[in-house]
């Protein structure tokens, strides 16, 4: 099992999404991948896509703006 970090501080929509898109294409079942981000409209909508695919969030927790995602494939 992996763990992919992807990081995307600074980058606004639709770059967090579309990386992680392709993280998780790449990731084999059981992966986990990390984004963290600072733009607010992606906390949202990496998590209504990991439910769109079917996949586990795991965790979302946001500190002094900046967000952590985590994503079991």
């Amino acid at each position: 099992m992996a763990e992919i970090k992807i990081d995307c501080t600074g980058e606004t929509c639709p770059v967090p999404l579309v990386e992680t898109r392709k993280a998780l294409r790449k990731a084999q079942p059981g992966d986990i991948v990390e984004v963290v981000g600072t733009h607010p409209a992606s906390k949202k909508e990496i998590p209504m896509a990991v439910a769109a695919l079917g996949l586990e969030l795991l965790d979302v927790q946001e500190e002094a703006g900046v967000w952590r995602i985590r994503i079991r494939r």
